[in-house]
């Protein structure tokens, strides 16, 4: 519930109050719960969060419609809300096409041999900055926010939802499978140009190109091989290069927030949330 949260924060960090943006919590989490429906269509998961996925369960159609249906009392939930739905229907949506734009590369980059690092770092911001970042700026407007404070906690988001993205690239190779939910280094057996990954793969050393050949068979790894990629990731320095570019977007989205605030309480929960979300284990 990290975007609801986020969004009922940032109501309070402007001075307003975080029943006011009660609808703008609901919505993000309404859309974000859709966008992890269809995620888990495209990608095949079978579970998310220790249980099983929506297609798995009750089929692929009864999924696709599940997550339209989300997206759909997402609006809803803004339309119904106050004055200010129109803007915030436009703000939603305009989260909505980066997330779709995101997810369109993210599969595109499977059928690739080569990624560059800047697009996938474009993909991550699209994919998972966007909506959170959304988030903060719905809160803040349904907080009573001035233009400048919207935008600053727009930006607030993007970047935390950059560390947010690369933490869990982290985690979707050397995270514990009894926290993530996730198999461990499912990442690396689905072949994912994950943040790290590219980063490895960019490092022109021998680690990197090993990496490379690995990536390149055109069968399942094996146990000893997924084992031994994650050792080359972190060898090629793609497991530093992403915890520092985490910090380095964390950072930059307290920044924004200290240049924003106008209520310190809530600055200091709004800091511990984004230090939760940055440090999560890895």
């Amino acid at each position: 519930m990290v975007r609801p949260v986020l969004a009922l924060l940032s109501a309070e960090v402007v001075g307003g109050y975080a029943c006011d943006a009660l609808p703008a919590a609901a919505a993000v989490e309404l859309t974000h719960n859709f966008s992890l429906i269809h995620d888990d269509v495209m990608d095949g998961d079978r579970t998310r969060r220790h249980r099983a996925t929506v297609w798995s369960v009750f089929g692929i159609p009864a999924a696709v419609l599940a997550g339209d249906a989300l997206w759909t009392l997402a609006l809803q939930v803004l339309c119904e809300s106050s004055p200010a739905s129109g803007e915030a229907m436009g703000m939603l949506c305009a989260a909505m096409q980066a997330i779709v734009r995101g997810q369109s590369a993210d599969t595109n980059f499977e059928c690739r041999d080569e990624v560059g690092l800047p697009e996938c770092v474009a993909m991550a911001a699209d994919k998972t900055g966007a909506l959170i970042g959304c988030a903060c700026a719905l809160g803040a407007l349904y907080g009573g926010g001035n233009p400048a404070q919207i935008d600053r906690l727009r930006r607030f988001g993007e970047h935390l939802g950059l560390a947010f993205q690369l933490v869990d690239d982290l985690l979707g190779i050397w995270g514990d499978p009894t926290t993530t939910g996730k198999p461990a280094g499912s990442d690396l057996a689905n072949r994912k140009k994950s943040l790290p990954v590219v980063a490895a793969l960019h490092s022109r050393t021998s680690a990197g190109d090993e990496l490379a050949s690995l990536y390149r068979l055109d069968r399942p790894l094996t146990a000893a091989e997924l084992v031994r990629a994650a050792i080359l990731v972190e060898a090629s320095g793609g497991r530093r290069w992403a915890r520092s570019q985490a910090d380095r977007h964390a950072a930059s989205a307290l920044r924004l927030l200290n240049n924003t605030a106008t209520h310190p309480p809530t600055a200091t929960a709004l800091t511990a949330v984004a230090h939760l979300i940055t440090h999560r284990n890895h």
